[in-house]
């Protein structure tokens, strides 16, 4: 199969499993009483929405910083789809389709909700830093493993021979 279409199959499979996802979600845990599901010592369901970015940074309530944000999510992946029809291996290819996935996704929440839906919760015993507490979503992981997949790609690709 050719790596651009594998590519763009990858971004529409990813954000199809997000929507599916927070729609699961949404429905089990977007109630007052709703309970927190411990999965593992540390990871858990619990339903937290987000109005930022990452970690809450940009933070905004009102539509200007929602559609702002959705429309730099819109912009990044029209960018990243020019990379990745561009992209000369397997691996920067799916990289891309993660990415674009994975921000289109959480476009989509902000368009349709207002703040993107974030549920599993990562915990640790350390009490500061990022990995003491962290509410991700699917998109969330696509977009962890595509920037991955890109690190991964620089380190193993090929730098043309100087001539």
């Amino acid at each position: 199969m050719n790596r651009r279409i594998a590519g763009f199959a990858l971004a529409a499979a990813v954000f199809a499993a997000d929507q599916a996802s927070k729609i699961w979600a949404i429905g089990l845990l977007d109630t007052p009483d709703a309970p927190r599901f411990d999965l593992t010592p540390f990871l858990a369901l619990t339903m937290s929405w987000n109005r930022g970015v990452a970690y809450t940074m940009l933070h905004s309530d009102g539509d200007f910083g929602r559609y702002a944000l959705a429309g730099l999510a819109a912009a990044a992946s029209v960018f990243l789809g020019f990379l990745l029809w561009r992209a000369k291996t397997n691996a920067a290819a799916a990289a891309f389709g993660c990415l674009i996935g994975g921000a289109l996704g959480n476009a989509q929440d902000r368009l349709t909700h207002g703040a993107v839906a974030d549920f599993l919760y990562f915990h640790t015993p350390f009490w500061a830093g990022p990995l003491a507490n962290y509410v991700f979503n699917f998109a969330d992981a696509a977009i962890f493993a595509g920037a991955v997949l890109l690190i991964y790609e620089s380190f193993t690709s090929q730098a043309p021979a100087a001539s």
